[in-house]
Order: structure tokens, then C-alpha cells, then sequence
């Protein structure tokens, strides 16, 4: 029996590996949950099974009798999909939510794959230009010139202030520095000490210098500074 193999669809299968492969790059240099080798079996894998769903619908539909849907497979994908990307959604002990968007360069993955294996490669390539200009070349210039909002970053502080100090006037004394501050939540340790946990914007800023910076604050003992 002969196999008859038709390079449109090895040309495809080669597309959505490359595809695959440059998202996968950009997420490995950032140390995400998300590599080379996941990227690119999603992206192939979603280019076969919807090469896979057109050709058998055109191969084995017969008309009047035996109705197919060429997209079927891929509708598919996109609902299956979901599991791999609430795989990469995390919750730290801090409460802060991280992996959203590498859960969302899962699911653009999956359909650059459809779309290649639909053949719209073009679409495809436009689509992966503008992923990889959202996740790399977005971010670089809302940091250098994007409004103060965009640009602020988090830090949780944790503060235990001897008895002797004022809560009030370290707080006012850490707005006056020209820090902005949420979520404070103050409690009395002991006898000794009261504590002060805060999130804290920064701009430009390292966080090894917001703790410097507090360290010298009087009556502040102990100072833990984490970035969100």
C-alpha cells in the first residue's frame, strides 16, 4: 500500500513548529512556565488535528447523506486547550495571581496553530507578530514613556515599629517620601513591637532601596520588603 504524502500539509506542519518555536523562545528567556518543547507540541499538534478535521471531512462526507463539519476537531481544540492553561495560572502565598500570560501565549499558540493548518498562514504570521509585539516590544516603551499608573510597580512591606514609634506619623512619613500606599493592615505584636504590612508603588525604583530607605526610619526594628 502506497502513502501518499502531500508537502502542502508538511510545509504547514514545518510553519506552526517555527511559529511554535518563537513564542516558546520568548517565554524560556523570561524564565516562564512555558518552554520550547510545550509551545511547539501545541502548536504542531493544533495544525495536524485541524489539517486532520479538512481533509476527513472532504474525504468522507458524502453529500445528502453524510453531513461533516471541516472545523469540528478545531473547535475542539480550542475548549481542550483551557487545561493546560489553568495549569500555568498560579496563586502565590502572597495572594498575587502570576502565569495569566503565559496562560494566554498557551491559548494564542493553540490558534496560530489552527490557523496554519487552515491555511491562513498569512493571517497567522500577522497574528504571531502582534503577540510577540504585545509580550516584548509593548512592555519596553509603556516603561519608558507609558503613563505613571502603567509604569508603578508593587512591593509588599512589612514594617515592626518598637512601641515608642507613631504608626501615623511613619505612615505619613513614608507618603511624604513620595511613596503611594494601600491595603494597610497594623497590629500589636506584643507589649514591644506593632507591626505595619502595606503595599507600596514605587517608580524606577529598587526595592533594595525602598527597604534602605526605611531601615533608617526611627524606631523601625525590623523591615521585609518583597516585589508583587
Amino acid at each position: 500500500m502506497m502513502i501518499s504524502v502531500d508537502y502542502h500539509i508538511l510545509i504547514k506542519l514545518g510553519i506552526s513548529a517555527i511559529f511554535g518555536l518563537i513564542i516558546g523562545l520568548e517565554r524560556e528567556v523570561r524564565n516562564k512556565p512555558l518552554g520550547l518543547k510545550t509551545t511547539l507540541v501545541i502548536c504542531m499538534s493544533s495544525c495536524l488535528l485541524t489539517i486532520v478535521s479538512i481533509e476527513s471531512a472532504n474525504k468522507y462526507a458524502v453529500a445528502g447523506l453524510h453531513v461533516m463539519d471541516p472545523m469540528r476537531l478545531a473547535a475542539q481544540i480550542v475548549s481542550g486547550i483551557g487545561f493546560l492553561g489553568a495549569g500555568a495560572i498560579l496563586r502565590k502565598h502572597n495572594d498575587v495571581i502570576v502565569g495569566l500570560t503565559t496562560a494566554a501565549m498557551i491559548w494564542g499558540t493553540s490558534g496560530l496553530g489552527i490557523a496554519v493548518g487552515a491555511g491562513f498562514i498569512g493571517e497567522a504570521f500577522f497574528g504571531l507578530v502582534l503577540i510577540m509585539l504585545s509580550v516584548v516590544v509593548l512592555p519596553f516603551f509603556i516603561k519608558r514613556i507609558g503613563p505613571k499608573p502603567l509604569i508603578l510597580k508593587d512591593l509588599r512591606v512589612r514594617l515592626v515599629v518598637s512601641s515608642q514609634g507613631n504608626l501615623t506619623q511613619i505612615i505619613k512619613q513614608i507618603i511624604a517620601s513620595g511613596y503611594k500606599m494601600k491595603s494597610v493592615h497594623i497590629k500589636e505584636l506584643s507589649r514591644e513591637q506593632q507591626e505595619l504590612n502595606c503595599i507600596v508603588f514605587i517608580d524606577r525604583k529598587y526595592a533594595s532601596e525602598v527597604y534602605d530607605e526605611l531601615k533608617l526610619m526611627e524606631h523601625v526594628e525590623i523591615v521585609e520588603v518583597e516585589t508583587l
